[in-house]
């Protein structure tokens, strides 16, 4: 059975008049470290950028950016600490749209194999954080520029993105969706494993927009446009 928020199945919030300017998105901080290139990448796309340090201060967003880089365990104990946790299943409720980015995306599912992990995801999506193979032939983690092979061309997140684009990315660890239907991208590295996913008003990304030049932007663009 399915832990964690129940996933909304209604439409995006609609835009109010004050939507058509400025997308205002609370940026989540719990000391990941990779907070600045993602806000300086949002701000580029016209989004006004509220940096997020509490789960009552998603409250008023639009939208909502989960970063992340390092350890999945590091991450949800940062979140719980700081009283995120609930604040992210509220907001992911509301139906309004909730971008996870890298590990990030990683906390959106209910476990993780990562150094024994005994924290426990979000449990928005069911499934596990699972590590590449070990091979002689695979370089882990995986750095660098990778395909995109659309499985849902229509993801608003992927509007305008030819199949077959590179993004970047740096990671030991991805995500195995127990739906497949929930997957928005794969890609291949030792084997294919889903690069990013999608459902109602959820998106999330195993490969860094940020980091992805023209292609990541128009990527944030889509996302700061729903937040409209």
């Amino acid at each position: 059975m399915q832990v964690g928020c129940r996933l909304v199945s209604r439409a995006l919030r609609p835009a109010t008049p004050r939507d058509t300017l400025h997308a205002v998105l609370a940026l989540i901080d719990y000391g990941s470290g990779n907070l600045r290139s993602v806000q300086k990448a949002l701000l580029r796309c016209g989004a006004e950028v509220s940096i997020a340090r509490h789960g009552h201060e998603l409250t008023q967003a639009q939208g909502v950016v989960l970063p992340g880089v390092g350890a999945f365990d590091d991450c949800l104990h940062a979140l719980q600490k700081q009283e995120l946790l609930e604040g992210i299943r509220a907001f992911i409720q509301s139906g309004r749209p909730f971008l996870g980015i890298c590990v990030g995306y990683q906390a959106l599912f209910e476990r993780s194999e990562e150094f024994n992990s005994c924290a426990a995801g979000l449990g928005v999506f069911r499934g596990r954080v699972a590590r590449f193979p070990d091979r002689p032939d695979l370089k882990v983690p995986q750095i660098g520029w990778n395909r995109l092979q659309l499985a849902r061309t229509d993801c608003p997140l992927y509007r305008g993105i030819p199949d077959g684009s590179f993004v970047y990315f740096v990671h030991s660890f991805h995500p195995c969706p127990e739906d497949p239907g929930v997957v928005a991208s794969w890609t291949d590295y030792g084997g294919r494993f889903a690069s990013s996913v999608w459902q109602n008003n959820i998106f999330a990304t195993q490969f860094h927009p940020e980091k992805s030049q023209e292609v990541g932007l128009a990527i944030l663009r889509n996302f700061v446009d729903l937040a409209r």
